[in-house]
């Protein structure tokens, strides 16, 4: 059995590994330029570096589906260059789960395998997916939505509190510009101190944590683009791990796939 993935983020790689742990074989798709900022946690790194591991599986840039397909054979995880997600479909997978995380649907049909799921808000049951799955934190994530009509809370633009703290966790590009490190992804930072710059501006820490996500040295950034994340539970094991929201998403991937009898 294959599941497409559509998408590599840490969200998407939470997904992967739920799949992968059940004997289920994963491709994803990417862009040629990946702004994941929990880029310690997800397979989109490959797509830069042509492989990333997490949590003993590994992931290996595809450039077609030719070479996908190889990939699989070798007990790895293929990530495609493929924004449209059009290549990986040649693959013929039977599930297709968009975990692109853009807020709506860019492009992905119910006609694309005989399980479509939609991550997050922008899908309708029924209408461009088989079911969806919450991913706003709180009491909801990870559940499965099946019946017609039925959608994920939608986007409020605020982050999901974790230990307490909520939007001031997340730091944003304050210029346009080319983004660089002064931290690395697993430093503790205190409130106030600088963690990287863009445009010859400072991005600077609002409270005190572990920095848990960054985007890469030389990212072209847009201002006002999400760039860092401070985890207030100062766990540096976290920064590399799938985190519990990914597994929560994930879980509800594997659930659907059952529900619909596939496995």
């Amino acid at each position: 059995m294959l599941a497409v993935i559509k998408g590599a983020g840490d969200l998407a790689t939470g997904i992967a590994q739920r799949l992968r742990l059940a004997r289920i074989q994963v491709a994803m798709t990417d862009i040629s330029a990946p702004s994941a900022i929990r880029r310690t946690a997800a397979f989109s790194e490959a797509i830069y570096h042509g492989k990333a591991a997490v949590e003993g599986m590994t992931a290996v840039r595809a450039e077609n589906a030719r070479q996908a397909q190889r990939i699989l054979s070798e007990g790895n995880i293929p990530v495609l260059i493929d924004p449209s997600g059009k290549e990986a479909l040649k693959l013929a997978p039977d599930v297709v789960i968009d975990a692109i995380i853009a807020k709506r649907n860019t492009g992905t049909s119910i006609n694309d395998a005989k399980l479509v799921l939609g991550v997050g808000p922008g899908f309708t049951v029924g209408i461009d997916c088989h079911a969806a799955i919450e991913t706003k934190r709180g009491h909801h994530l990870g559940r499965v939505y099946y019946e017609q009509g039925q959608s994920p809370i939608p986007n409020t633009g605020i982050p999901g509190m974790i230990a307490g703290c909520g939007a001031e966790r997340v730091m944003h590009a304050p210029a346009a510009g080319i983004f660089h490190c002064v931290k690395q992804i697993g430093d503790a930072v205190t409130a106030g101190e600088t963690v990287a710059t863009v445009g010859g501006e400072n991005v600077i820490a609002a409270i005190p944590g572990t920095l848990r996500g960054l985007l890469p040295e030389g990212f072209r950034t847009p201002k006002g683009m999400k760039c860092a994340d401070v985890d207030p539970r100062c766990e540096k094991e976290h920064c590399f791990t799938v985190s519990d929201k990914a597994r929560a998403i994930g879980g509800g991937a594997l659930e659907a796939i059952l529900a619909f009898g596939l496995l």
